[in-house]
Order: structure tokens, then C-alpha cells, then sequence
């Protein structure tokens, strides 16, 4: 099964921040090392077009971005020291995305991005360590292509995904789903069609059964769509460092199973990005992350990898 990844390509951190930049390349190669993944079957995206980002951001934003010339709040809002590498690695970031989308389109069914859901980058404004919108510059490039219309975002990251409801939420054929911790980032919401406020300290069962009914009102309001995209987000783990949820390492595989066997059982592709995860130990964060790529692979492994497309 073919995945995605933009783990060789670091940016410069200041010592001691929260953003989890080392899980990446620890998470591929353990999934090369256990044989979940062939090392020859995980690709390098190429960087996405600037032409491409314009169809979702605002061009003076974007060139801002290209620049290093973000306002004080600008950057203190992305939560990210800006550098031409961050850059780079958020456009091939974008890109994974949108081959994986194609991939799962294409008759693999499942595509993965070994990170992805960057869904907190509205149209002028980089936030929450999101630079650019990968949900909807997929969706729109996926449009383009006439390789699909009709889009159901779900997002199980603890935190709602405001870019993406600033950018689809009012487009009439794409859903947004949140499932997300209530009093948590950000603390002023876009509204998405469907957000799922949970309590702080919710666990499994509740967690679960929270979930399973909002996709079924998606599926009443939406009907079947194209594709599902999936942000498979680490942090609702009940040790996740900016989480407040207390979902267990069997409770975040049991949401991974029903998001993905909901989509099995439409009969409908699906995209699977990783969103967020900030556990004090990076291993948790391999951990979680690797069984939801264990259970994307083991819902493709029957279907015959289609050929790959042009990159160009």
C-alpha cells in the first residue's frame, strides 16, 4: 500500500517546544521495520504549487508565508518560527495529502499521509502550528480533476477544526465534522455543520458512542459522498499534553475501526491524516499513530494498487 510522508524534510525548532517534529521519522520507520509498510511504497511528496494553495488562501497571505514577512501576531498565532524549510515541508505536507486522496480514489480505497490535517489554516491566517489547508486544497484540487465532488470531512483531532469550517463549511457539498474537547483550542470556534463538544475527561465508551451517532446524522444530512476524509488526531489519548480527553491507546483504535469501517461499509474511499499529538513522550505518539496506519493497511491490503500518477 502506498503512503506519504514528509519526515526528511526538518525545520529548525527552538529547544523545548511542544511540536512533536522527530515523531515523524520515527513513525515511518517503524512502520517500514515491523513490515507493516515497504520502504520503496512510502513516497516523497514534491512540493505543492503556489497556484494551488491560492485556490483555498489569500495571495497576500501566501506571499507573506513565502516571505518570512508574517505580523508579530501572525507568527505568534502559527505557534511556529517561520523559516523557508517550514515552508517547504508544509507544501510537500499538502501534497502528500492530495496524492493520498488520489491514491484512495484511484481503487487502493485507503490512502494514508504519515502526518496531514492541518486543519486550523484559514484563509489568511496560519494558526495552531497550520500553515496551509491541506483538507481543502485537496478537496478543491480533487474538483479540478473531476476525481470527486462530494467530500465528508471527519475530524476526531481534540481540538476543532476551525480553518477547515471557515473554508468548507458553508460549501454545500462538503460536510464538516468535529469531534472535539469543549473550553479547549481555539477558544473562538467557526462553526462546523456538525460539532461534537465533549467534556473534559471523557473517555472510551462515551467517546465512542458520541461519535458513531454523529456519523450517522452526517450520513442522514449528506447522504453518501465521494470520499471521507479522516483526521486520525493522537491527542483525545488521556496523556496528551494539550488534550484534557482520556481516551485509552484500545479506545483511539476502536475510534479508528469506526470511522474507517463506516467508510467500508458505504462503500466509500477514504483519506487518513494524522492531525495532532503531543504527548510528553514521542513514542506514544508513534504508537498511536502506527496503529492507525496498521488499520488503514489492513482495510487496503485486498485491493490492487493502482498504477501511480504523474507527480507533475
Amino acid at each position: 500500500m502506498r503512503t506519504w510522508s514528509h519526515a526528511d524534510f526538518p525545520f529548525p525548532l527552538p529547544a523545548g517546544h511542544r511540536y512533536p517534529l522527530g515523531k515523524y521519522r520515527l513513525l515511518r520507520d517503524t512502520l517500514v521495520n515491523d513490515g507493516t509498510l515497504r520502504a520503496a511504497d512510502v513516497l516523497t511528496p514534491e512540493a505543492i504549487s503556489w497556484a494551488a494553495l491560492g485556490t483555498v488562501h489569500e495571495d497576500a497571505f501566501l506571499e507573506r508565508l513565502r516571505t518570512g514577512a508574517l505580523e508579530r501576531r501572525e507568527s505568534r498565532v502559527l505557534g511556529l518560527p517561520w523559516s523557508a524549510e517550514l515552508v517547504e515541508r508544509a507544501r510537500r505536507g499538502t501534497q502528500g495529502t492530495l496524492h493520498a486522496a488520489r491514491d484512495a480514489l484511484d481503487g487502493q480505497g485507503v490512502g494514508v499521509m504519515l502526518g496531514g490535517g492541518t486543519h486550523h489554516a484559514g484563509r489568511a491566517s496560519a494558526r495552531g502550528y497550520c500553515l496551509f489547508n491541506d483538507l481543502a486544497v485537496t478537496v478543491l484540487a480533487l474538483r479540478a480533476e473531476d476525481a470527486a465532488q462530494r467530500v465528508l470531512i471527519v475530524d476526531c483531532d481534540v481540538h476543532q477544526g476551525d480553518g477547515t469550517a471557515e473554508l468548507l463549511g458553508p460549501d454545500p457539498d462538503a460536510y464538516t465534522l468535529s469531534v472535539q474537547c469543549e473550553r479547549n483550542y481555539p477558544f473562538k470556534r467557526i462553526p462546523s455543520d456538525l460539532d461534537v463538544e465533549l467534556p473534559a475527561g471523557t473517555g472510551d465508551a462515551a467517546y465512542l458512542s458520541a461519535l458513531a451517532d454523529a456519523l450517522q446524522v452526517a450520513a442522514r444530512a449528506f447522504g453518501v459522498p465521494d470520499l471521507i476524509v479522516y483526521l486520525a488526531g493522537a491527542d483525545p489519548w488521556e496523556g496528551d499534553g494539550l488534550g484534557r480527553l482520556a481516551l485509552s491507546f484500545d479506545g483511539l483504535a476502536a475510534r479508528d475501526a469506526l470511522v474507517l469501517d463506516h467508510a467500508g461499509a458505504a462503500g466509500v474511499p477514504i483519506l487518513v491524516t494524522l492531525a495532532g499529538g503531543y504527548p510528553p513522550d514521542v513514542w506514544d505518539g508513534v504508537r498511536i499513530n502506527a496503529r492507525t496506519v496498521r488499520a488503514a493497511v489492513e482495510r487496503a491490503r485486498d485491493v490492487p494498487l493502482p498504477a501511480p500518477r504523474p507527480t507533475s
